[in-house]
């Protein structure tokens, strides 16, 4: 009886990794059992068994009350209360008590067999690898993997020795070592598929979004990551844990929108299971996401709060929560001595640390505080340690310990993960390169600041020119315009800095170099453009660039005559106006009485003649008559600019850069352009918009409006025109969709499409907005069609309603067929229907057809 309730017991455990549930439900029934019987040695593996449960069920603290009960039974075998240590080590671990989880694993050593240490130490590594020893947490893996690779191969042996391998994936992971990473975790998820231990290749099918992430492969990483949510359903602390970390691959693929989104997941998951570890380095992701998208505010609070929770547990990270804790009031506090002081001290801690490059940038800040402050002295001792020259002489860092191989998976993550391009997937995949360990924005920066210190200009304006070309070397291995917008946002100082200098010291040729060359760099695009090329491009028209800088706007005009740089005013009475009167326009869409100006003055015309006056007065001579084409800065990339009075009817094309504006120019026309159109689901008029978009044009076809269809659509059609709901996602670009019949078309989904159509037509709400992460890169359906190829983009930047869309697309179509440039079309049709709410973005200068009167003369 005894024997078999044992055997009972020991299956419950073995089934805890499988089937969770239902090896909680048999272990408790044994358990029940065991205690009428008297039999301890059941009822000790029987509540082994119910906590292992528990915690793959994410109920952490009844996991551990098990364990503890067990551990407590008198007159149990030792080595079965060892078997219980083993297990609370990992759950002490999650709980936020690494430091007690090992000295559990130390009471638990000397009574248990060599395999079952094996088994342990797979257990220590989590705990030392939350501690930040890293080099004991992989030769504990080592250790454990040799031992388990000649084990008889019982099920429990299988599960430990995949286990193992997770836990070493997952070390290798935190120290950015990709390649073993993504090995280990292939040969787990094999090892646990062939062994039947579909819990178990659960967890390590969930490491596949960051690991694609890292692979370069964005969309396969939402791919995964919604197949993760189906899977672990059911297993929240998992899958928290799962969305926590593919948020921390996110940030570090500079995308803070998206992993934002995760961590708002994840944290409230986390609390509720008591995963103290994984919640405490969650809480450091979003305070870093917040400091990284301009709430300093909010990153103070939450950083501080990952600092005291991320120190109590002894854990090596609480150092980069104290550098959010110091950034951030950085933000928000006025110059202090206080404040540098405390700044030098971090950057010297988190050198101690090996946290190099965090450490170059807190040093940086402290020079430029000391600046501020006047103290030059101690401003140039903390440059000089980053100075390039100083660097050069470093002797490269020691190569780092690599892991011995125990398994050759025979599946590869390459079959799972796609990689989008070879060159991204190396940078991404790759491993930390040799050096002093200084970012290169750093290091640059600072000599850029020693050579104004030293009056030297010249030297200065090279240091800052060398640092964007590193920095823009670094973004163009990416083929995704986000990942490498934001790769590009850590030269934004740099690149500032040298704006300011041209501002300060030279005239409107040489600051519209610098503007244009920042934003080549965060666009992607090998230089900037010189002024000779864009003169020759614009004919009679003029380019009207804006530029911020500090608190300023700043706008240059350039024409066949000349170029003239003029301040606007400050950055903030532009963004306030653009505010207002796009709230205006949106009560107006909606009917509002106030806004229609039934109760008094137009409040969306008096707000449109303000805009007008703050951004045009000064240069209304130049731009007098002429076609624009005008690439915004700051808070611009959402204003609606045909509402204002003086471009009212005439054309203008919405372009990141003159740099993209040139490129887009060059993409070639066909001469009998095929014409596809879909239509979305949930609009009245939507289906009649299609059917008058396709009677005007010749050569047409109509596609179902489904994900496959218009996906399809996208590789076949010259024009493609979607007439369907629009969601743009501020803070999460790559979420900005339109909606069809089976479900969004997302923006992601747009980047594996290399050939979009010339002429995109977004009949549809928002989404011509964009988020802008750095000047020269707006992100959003737009912005992500422009980035992939499509020359022009019309698309709404307001809520239209759907009968509005519809007389104002059926004009502009009926204009496109008749050989009018998008942008001209757009303008006359705009004003003609009087809906105001639509814009065009790219070359709009340039028709999409051969107008239909030359075709019909040469037909004769």
């Amino acid at each position: 009886m005894t024997d078999a309730l044992v055997a009972r017991a020991e299956e419950a455990v073995l089934q805890s990794g499988i089937d969770p549930a239902r090896a909680l439900e048999s272990a408790r029934a044994v358990h029940a059992e065991a205690e009428e019987t008297d039999a301890v040695e059941a009822a000790v593996i029987a509540l082994r068994a119910m906590a292992l449960a528990c915690r793959e069920l994410g109920d952490l603290e009844t996991a551990e009350r098990h364990l503890r009960r067990a551990i407590a039974t008198s007159d149990a075998p030792a080595d079965r209360l060892a078997q219980a240590r083993l297990s609370l080590v990992t759950v002490r671990t999650q709980r936020g008590h690494p430091l007690q989880a090992l000295r559990v694993a130390a009471m638990a050593w000397a009574y248990l067999s060599p395999l079952d240490r094996a088994k342990l130490d797979t257990q220590r590594a989590v705990a030392l690898a939350h501690l930040g020893r890293h080099q004991e947490a992989v030769a504990s893996c080592d250790r454990a993997l040799a031992v388990l690779a000649e084990a008889p191969g019982t099920i429990d042996d299988q599960r430990f020795r995949a286990g193992g391998l997770l836990n070493r994936g997952l070390v290798h992971a935190y120290q950015g070592r990709w390649r073993q990473a993504t090995r280990d975790i292939a040969a787990c998820l094999e090892l646990s598929q062939r062994a039947g231990l579909a819990h178990l290749a659960r967890l390590a099918a969930a490491n596949l979004p960051f690991l694609a992430v890292r692979q370069g492969d964005i969309p396969a990483a939402f791919t995964h990551y919604r197949a993760c949510e189906d899977t672990l359903f059911g297993f929240p602390e998992r899958l928290a844990t799962m969305r926590a970390d593919f948020a921390g691959a996110l940030l570090a693929a500079h995308l803070p929108g998206e992993a934002r989104a995760m961590l708002s997941l994840a944290v409230p998951e986390l609390e509720a299971s008591g995963a103290q570890v994984a919640l405490a380095e969650a809480r450091l992701r979003l305070a870093q996401v917040e400091l990284v998208t301009g709430d300093a505010r909010q990153a103070l609070a939450v950083a501080r709060r990952a600092e005291a929770e991320l120190t109590a547990q002894g854990c090596d990270s609480w150092r980069l929560a104290a550098e959010v804790v110091l950034r951030a009031r950085l933000a928000l506090e006025p110059p202090s001595a206080e404040l540098l002081e405390r700044l030098l001290a971090c950057a010297h801690d988190l050198t101690s640390s090996s946290y190099t490059a965090e450490a170059a940038a807190v040093r940086l800040a402290a020079a430029e505080l000391a600046l501020t402050l006047g103290d030059t002295a101690t401003a140039t001792a903390q440059l000089s340690l980053l100075d390039p020259e100083a660097a050069a002489h470093c002797p490269a860092q020691e190569p780092r310990h690599l892991a011995p191989l125990l398994d050759a998976p025979a599946l590869s993550l390459r079959h799972l993960i796609p990689l989008a391009s070879a060159q991204q997937a190396a940078y991404l995949g790759g491993e930390p390169e040799a050096g002093d360990g200084v970012p290169s924005p750093v290091r640059w920066h600072a000599a850029a600041l020693l050579a104004t210190l030293r009056d030297d200009s010249a030297a200065a304006f090279a240091a800052v020119h060398r640092g964007l070309r590193e920095v823009g070397s670094d973004a163009s291995r990416f083929d995704d315009p986000s990942l490498r917008a934001h790769m590009a946002r850590a030269g934004q100082r740099l690149a500032s800095y040298g704006l300011g200098l041209a501002i300060d010291t030279c005239g409107p040729e040489v600051v519209f170099a610098w503007a244009e060359r920042w934003r080549a760099v965060a666009g992607g695009r090998p230089d900037a453009p010189g002024l000779t090329a864009v003169r020759a491009a614009l004919a009679g028209g003029a380019l009207v660039e804006f530029v911020c800088h500090d608190d300023a706007l700043l706008v240059l005009v350039i024409t066949a005559a000349g170029v003239t740089l003029r301040r606007v005013c400050d950055t903030a009475t532009v963004s306030e106006a653009v505010i207002r009167l796009r709230y205006g326009l949106r009560r107006a869409s909606l009917g509002d009485a106030v806004a229609t100006g039934e109760r008094g003055p137009d409040p969306v015309r008096a707000e449109a003649v303000l805009l007008e006056r703050l951004l045009f007065e000064q240069v209304a001579a130049e731009i007098e008559g002429r076609p624009l084409v005008i690439v915004p800065a700051g808070p611009l990339h959402t204003l609606p600019w045909s509402v204002l009075p003086c471009l009212h009817a005439r054309p203008v094309s919405v372009v990141p850069s003159a740099a993209a504006w040139l490129a887009a120019r060059e993409r070639t026309r066909r001469a009998e352009p095929l014409v596809i159109a879909a239509a979305g689901p949930g609009l009245r008029h939507a289906t009649t918009e299609v059917e008058r978009v396709l009677a005007a044009h010749r050569r047409t076809e109509l596609v179902r409006g489904r994900v496959a269809d218009v996906a399809d659509a996208l590789g076949r059609a010259d024009v493609l025109h979607l007439a369907a709901h629009g969601t743009f996602h501020s803070r999460s670009p790559l979420l900005s969709s339109i909606e069809l019949e089976d479900g969004p078309l997302m923006a992601y989904d747009l980047l594996t499409h290399d050939s979009p159509p010339r002429l995109v037509v977004l009949s549809a709400c928002d989404s011509g907005m964009a988020r802008v992460p750095a000047e020269g890169a707006p992100l959003g359906l737009a912005g992500t069609f422009l980035a992939r190829g499509a020359a022009c983009v019309v698309a709404g930047l307001i809520p239209v309603p759907d009968d509005e869309a519809l007389a104002l697309m059926t004009l502009f179509h009926e204009l496109i067929a008749a050989g009018e440039p998008p942008a001209a079309a757009l303008a006359t049709a705009s004003s003609k229907s009087e809906v105001p709410g639509f814009a065009c973005f790219g070359a709009g200068e340039h028709p999409v057809l051969v107008s239909r009167s030359r075709r019909d003369a040469k037909d004769r």
